[in-house]
């Protein structure tokens, strides 16, 4: 593990140690501290053997009895056999969902379902930590991140469209808000527990009923979701899980009981929902790829701006649509920036998941993990220079060391392709209407980040950022009243605040 994160202080580096030379601290100063293993209990979460899918408020077998293993990414072991639907139990998922929204869920008052998502909420947070555990077994991320992240805005989530429920008139004024009727809703594995959240909470909120499909590596934590249903009682078919392939997913999106299809992932499967979608009146939200660029103008506070862009990149292992994996900036910072940056991955630690005091997990799968080894080969093939921190990584499990690569062309690989990982692209400018030009181009428009003292340049970058999401000297900040969503390739819709209701509703005149 590399040397330095923020938890358990037990001992003193040897006194021969050096600082690195940006902390200011002089030669043969000791760098302050070593860490000892503070790991999370794994006993907090009970993982049965297998696992059934989630429909009409029952667990029930696969209709051909078939399943399939899904796995700690830093360990490789199985955690548990979960059922693989067939398109025969995606259609009975779809019926049970359409009879809930029918003869229950669609005509009961906007106050009545407030009291379910409320309870919910209140039922995430109190077994938070049951969930946070199972999140970082099943995803391999960092438990600090699931346990203060993802667990706490998912909870976040079905508050804040609790409130909305009875609300809609006001939401929609002059207008009557008329729920579409049966969501199908794809997520991905990078925040399996928040995706979740984002998608049922506003569905739910506006008198729809849901057929969720998680992502085939990580479906622990919507099949722990399916118990949070059963405690508070929802009514039977108002959720319903289905786990499996991806040609589950596009069954679901095809089926013709089907009004709305919202998915989070990559742009090629966006592409082909679209189509699936294409001449039906079917609703779509999607939420799909991002290159997003961190902007540090030269009057930026740096020490600030490395620890937002060490947040951008590194959180979540870089496995974040809208990271900011391009970092520009300005030509007369960019050298102590870099120094500082360098020094600041040197402190990251890469290792356990459950270990409070890692920063940076396992990547989700070997695939992902072979994709990531690829790409990085190629920045070097292509000519850019890469730095890695010293740090040991696990024996066993998908471990990649967090990555920076300077010298990087606007034509490389990894300055236009989504990583999906703790790689880091630096290109530099000198204006900021290069800096406009250079961060507007990429295919994707989901997210971007401004880094400088100018409030007024701030406005004006933020207006000319071709991005969903622009963020002023912070980054990845997320918050359930605030709209999030892309522009080209990344996607159109915007899934939280007021506007995530939109998606879920026909607006008629009273």
């Amino acid at each position: 593990m590399a040397s330095m994160a923020t938890d358990t202080k037990t001992s003193l580096v040897p006194a021969g140690d050096r600082s690195p030379s940006s902390w200011g601290l002089g030669d043969g100063q000791a760098v302050p501290w070593e860490y000892a293993p503070a790991p999370e209990s794994r006993d907090i979460v009970t993982i049965k053997p297998r696992y059934g899918l989630f429909i009409g408020g029952r667990d029930v077998a696969a209709s051909d009895g078939g399943t399939f293993a899904t796995v700690n990414p830093a360990t490789e072991e199985t955690l548990a056999l979960v059922a693989k639907a067939t398109p025969a139990d995606a259609d009975k998922a779809v019926h049970a969902a359409r009879r809930a929204q029918k003869r229950s869920w669609g005509t009961l008052p906007g106050k009545e379902r407030a009291k379910y998502l409320f309870r919910i909420a209140r039922i995430l947070q109190e077994r938070s930590r049951e969930f946070a555990v199972l999140e970082s077994m099943d995803t391999g991320k960092p438990i600090k991140e699931s346990r203060d992240v993802d667990v706490p805005l998912a909870a976040a989530h079905f508050w804040y469209y609790a409130g909305w429920a009875d609300k809609l008139e006001y939401a929609f004024p002059g207008r009557v808000a008329v729920p579409l009727g049966v969501a199908a809703q794809i997520i991905p594995w990078n925040f399996p527990l928040l995706m979740l959240a984002w998608k049922i909470a506003p569905a739910l909120a506006a008198g729809n009923t849901v057929v969720l499909k998680p992502a085939s590596t990580t479906p622990l934590s919507a099949l722990l979701f399916a118990d949070v249903c059963r405690q508070a009682d929802l009514p039977p078919g108002v959720v319903n899980i289905v786990t499996g392939p991806g040609e589950i997913g596009m069954a679901l999106v095809t089926h013709p009981d089907v009004n709305k299809v919202a998915f989070t992932g990559s742009t090629e499967i966006g592409k082909r929902i679209a189509k699936g979608v294409a001449g039906t009146d079917k609703g779509l939200t999607l939420e799909l790829g991002g290159k997003a660029a961190n902007i540090v103008f030269d009057d930026a506070p740096l020490d600030q701006a490395v620890e937002g862009i060490v947040n951008g990149i590194y959180f979540n292992q870089g496995e974040v649509c809208c990271a900011g994996s391009r970092l520009l900036a300005q030509e007369s910072i960019v050298e102590p920036l870099i120094d500082k940056l360098k020094d600041r991955l040197s402190t990251i630690r890469v290792g356990d998941p459950l270990d409070k005091n890692t920063d940076v997990g396992a990547i989700n799968s070997k695939s992902q993990l072979e994709k990531i080894t690829e790409l990085v080969a190629s920045g070097v093939a292509e000519g850019a220079e890469m730095y890695q921190p010293a740090c040991d990584l696990p024996d066993r499990g998908y471990f990649f060391r967090p990555t920076l690569f300077t010298n990087v062309a606007q034509s490389h690989r990894i300055a236009r392709e989504e990583i999906f990982g703790p790689v880091l692209s630096v290109l530099t400018f000198r204006t900021p209407d290069e800096a406009v030009e250079k961060a507007n181009n990429t295919v994707y428009g989901l997210s971007a980040g401004i880094w400088t003292d100018k409030g007024s340049r701030i406005l004006e970058m933020a207006q000319r950022m071709r991005a969903g999401v622009v963020w002023a000297n912070t980054f990845n900040k997320f918050d359930p009243t605030s709209p999030f969503g892309g522009y080209k390739e990344s996607g159109f819709g915007r899934e939280g605040g007021m506007h995530g209701l939109h998606a879920y509703v026909r607006l008629e005149d009273r």
